[in-house]
């Protein structure tokens, strides 16, 4: 296969580059798809670098996106049955017994707040452990969570780094 194509200059004739071997090859014998190999070499050689020059964008981006350390915030809502949240519609929680049974059943709980969004807790281990033995003292019943917030296909997380009963509102 020939790599690389010029034509000398006055001549009928056109050296090809066969991997390390030189030809000298009579111009007007060679095929027309040969004819073209010189400017299709330069054309791949520009657009090689620029190919690679994009993929190296798109990786930065990804990894820059992928490296999200997460926003601190704190939030305020009921601890309850992840089922309940989404299949029940629920604004709050049956019960505190409700919610342990679950939860002691293996279902994860979550926290829902006023405005209806859901908090994954997650550890920030990996492999990530259940968060339910922290969030057990307080399922069925306002809490007060603070940490760090991350966001990704419209699911919620937080890794929870204080936890506490709602104060009562006056």
């Amino acid at each position: 296969m020939y790599v690389a194509a010029r034509r000398k200059r006055n001549s009928g004739f056109l050296l090809l580059r066969r991997h390390s071997h030189l030809l000298l090859m009579l111009y007007s014998e060679i095929p027309l798809e040969f004819k073209t190999l010189e400017k299709e070499a330069l054309n791949m050689s520009i657009r090689k670098p620029g190919s690679i020059a994009i993929g190296v964008c798109v990786f930065a981006a990804l990894l820059a996106a992928g490296s999200d350390t997460g926003k601190s915030v704190t939030v305020n809502g009921y601890v309850l049955d992840s089922a309940c949240a989404f299949t029940k519609g629920l604004t709050k929680p049956i019960s505190a017994q409700c919610a342990q049974a679950c939860a002691k059943a293996g279902s994860p709980l979550v926290i829902l707040t006023d405005k209806g969004d859901i908090y994954w807790p997650i550890a920030d281990t990996t492999p990530s452990a259940s968060q339910n033995e922290k969030l057990l003292p307080f399922a069925g019943e306002r809490v007060t969570a603070s940490g760090k917030v991350y966001a990704r296909g419209g699911s919620t997380a937080i890794v929870i780094e204080k936890i506490a009963a709602e104060a009562a509102k006056k």
